[in-house]
């Protein structure tokens, strides 16, 4: 089983190869069709290639090019828990008539009950099952493989599961865990691997250690700096800036901007203080 990871819009969008076939976790936002295209050639890997696109949940970070890429060959797989979610997406886009939306046409996917993933994933010589698990999204479904692999578009990390005991997400999280993953693909963080024997998520914050916490006013000008700064970066992803782009306009550390646009994306009506306090616990 191979994976590869395409990253070339607002999320993170994987291949899976399969003996027989080759699976897309996840496409992007509207308008990223050239990316798409340059990130898959680095793997040399056509379009046609492609036998079936799986997507994570129905919100414009994830299904927004499907129906482009699905005109070119693939075909995409629709789960019956998703199928009244396929255009939640649709009004959102119908304010941006300059990326060229393309809805998806139902008539054409593939409906498969989670009943039959198993089959259907070894259609493609896929071993492994997909399961709904709601928390970020009513729609949402993770996939995950036999031999340790776990995909969960926008379930909120597990380094966040302290906040979200007895909710969807932690029950999300608890019948995923019974599988016993070894690596966990993000939507949105960077890939995590497990540790089997004490069941906990190894995450190794990259660059220099915790500063020395500052005091009196400068305690007080930093934490403005940063909530304006938060704000920036937020605004900027409403306008569907990608974090090279926005680390441009912002000089920002590229960590924290990857930081805030995953705590903004896979957060339901986050605000920046929220934003400030997860990443507070993310780097504890």
């Amino acid at each position: 089983m191979k994976v590869s990871e395409l990253k070339y819009s607002v999320s993170n969008n994987y291949l899976i190869q399969g003996d027989r076939g080759l699976l897309l976790f996840d496409t992007g936002w509207a308008g990223t069709l050239p990316g798409f295209f340059q990130a898959i050639g680095t793997y040399g890997i056509s379009v046609r290639d492609i036998n079936y696109i799986l997507i994570s949940h129905f919100h414009p970070d994830h299904c927004g090019i499907a129906q482009e890429i699905a005109d070119l060959g693939p075909q995409i797989a629709v789960m019956d828990v998703q199928r009244n979610f396929i255009h939640a997406s649709d009004r959102v886009f119908e304010k941006e008539p300059k990326l060229h939306f393309k809805a998806i046409e139902e008539e054409k996917a593939r409906m498969i009950p989670l009943s039959e993933s198993r089959s259907f994933l070894q259609e493609l010589g896929i071993q492994g099952e997909i399961l709904h698990t709601p928390g970020h999204s009513d729609d949402s479904i993770s996939l995950f493989l036999d031999s340790g692999e776990l995909f969960v578009g926008d379930l909120n990390p597990l380094y966040e599961m302290a906040l979200h005991q007895g909710t969807e997400i932690g029950k999300s999280w608890e019948k995923l865990l019974l599988l016993r993953p070894r690596t966990i693909y993000y939507g949105h963080a960077k890939t995590a691997v497990l540790d089997q024997e004490k069941d906990t998520h190894e995450e190794t914050p990259s660059g220099p250690g915790p500063e020395a916490p500052p005091c009196g006013h400068d305690a007080r000008k930093r934490s403005s700096d940063r909530y304006l700064l938060v704000s920036k970066i937020m605004k900027y992803s409403d306008r569907h800036m990608d974090a090279r782009k926005i680390q441009k306009k912002t000089g920002a550390d590229p960590q924290f901007i990857e930081d805030v646009l995953r705590m903004y994306l896979t957060h339901r009506d986050v605000g920046v203080q929220g934003i400030l306090d997860r990443i507070e616990i993310k780097n504890r």
